[in-house]
């Protein structure tokens, strides 16, 4: 029998992200914490930042799924300490990010997620959501956005 944090943890680490749907917050790494205390459960979610304009929208539907798998009763809480950082996320999440054509975080050299070139240009720091800059490849000619390094 499943114990009942590895469901919700499953349950919730499967909430999709509301700003890059080919990602869930399981991707992303935003799930801190499922826990059992004095027999209740409480999800710890960390923000990619404190300002994120998706937070409400994920609270909603982790509170959502909550209730659909039966744990109506479960706890939500935002922790900011320690800082979310692109470190957390899984590298399946990554790549289905560069197949969605996003280039991914890396320390590295910035890939195109079409071609995989190296020789790339960043056009604006500031992308459609905080988290993204936008990019083109100077090879294959294609506009990218590269999820920021945090």
């Amino acid at each position: 029998m499943v114990s009942r944090v590895k469901e919700v943890r499953r349950l919730v680490e499967a909430v999709p992200d509301p700003e890059i749907p080919v990602l869930t917050i399981g991707d992303l790494g935003l799930v801190r914490a499922v826990e059992e205390e004095g027999g209740s459960l409480i999800v710890r979610l960390t923000p990619t930042y404190s300002g994120c304009p998706a937070s409400d929208v994920i609270r909603r539907d982790v509170e959502a799924a909550l209730a659909s798998g039966g744990f109506a009763d479960a706890v939500v809480e935002t922790r900011l300490a320690p800082a979310w950082t692109t470190d957390w996320m899984s590298e399946a999440g990554k790549a289905k990010l560069a197949a969605y054509g996003i280039a991914p975080p890396a320390y590295g050299p910035v890939l195109c997620p079409h071609c995989s070139s190296a020789a790339v240009e960043e056009l604006s720091r500031f992308g459609a959501t905080p988290c993204k800059a936008l990019w083109r490849c100077l090879d294959c000619r294609e506009p990218f956005e590269r999820f920021k390094c945090l």
